[in-house]
């Protein structure tokens, strides 16, 4: 809300463009991260910064050279990687009516659709807000991902074991901070839970990504079961009027 032309603390813009700052700077340092790891795998500098450039998805981007740093083939690094990356498109799906954006910025949105400007969107109170919350997360990490993923690859294997400065949590803990609050019903505290459940306990048994889509699919499941209830009771109701 505006008074006087001042943007007051409550203003939804204001708020979102704080939370898009936060979280960038979170998951840009964590790019340090992927940089240092990328070349210990074996991938040179310029392959390391092409690959934060055009995949531009964290998960992805780890999957692929966890496979390579694992020896395994380049087929199987990208389709660990198509595999994790995959849930992008379901939050294309998600913003599409959210943000309501003119055709010639769906591309460039598409290109920015990640965890982070999702999550920061999809909070906001306004279609508005939600705009800024997303552009303002989507160009912050790509900037500081792509900034610290060189600086990362430059460091190499100087920097030690990255997760030793503790990087590889800081973008899980930012996304977690965003996810809170939504989480007031029981519904939605059952459904994260049991995608949790799910998530741990396949992480060590199946490869990198698949145990995230099958917590995504615990979440699908609940909201068919919870829509078909929905249907059904309103057409009962219908019937018997």
């Amino acid at each position: 809300m505006c008074e006087g032309g001042h943007v007051t603390p409550h203003d939804p813009a204001t708020a979102a463009r704080r939370q898009a700052l936060s979280v960038s700077v979170a998951t840009g340092l964590y790019g340090v991260s992927f940089g240092a790891l990328s070349v210990a795998a074996g991938l040179t500098v310029p392959q390391t910064v092409a690959l934060s450039l055009l995949m531009f998805s964290g998960g992805s981007q780890f999957a692929f050279i966890g496979v390579i740093g694992g020896g395994g083939a380049f087929g199987a690094a990208v389709a660990s990687a198509t595999l994790l990356g995959a849930r992008n498109g379901l939050y294309g799906a998600q913003l599409t009516p959210l943000l309501d954006l003119p055709w010639r910025w769906r591309l460039p949105a598409a290109h920015l659709t990640i965890d982070e400007s999702t999550a920061v969107a999809t909070v906001q109170p306004t279609r508005a807000a939600a705009r800024t919350g997303f552009w303002w997360t989507g160009l912050g990490v790509f900037v500081l991902w792509n900034v610290f993923t060189l600086l990362g690859a430059l460091a190499g294997d100087r920097l030690g074991d990255p997760r030793a400065y503790g990087l590889d949590a800081a973008a899980g803990a930012a996304f977690l901070a965003l996810v809170w609050p939504r989480l007031a019903g029981r519904t939605a505290q059952g459904v994260a839970a049991a995608a949790a459940v799910v998530a741990l306990g396949t992480t060590p048994l199946l490869p990198a990504g698949v145990p995230v889509l099958l917590a995504a699919v615990v979440a699908v499941v609940v909201g068919l079961v919870t829509t078909g209830r929905a249907t059904t009771g309103r057409t009962t109701t219908g019937a018997s009027t």
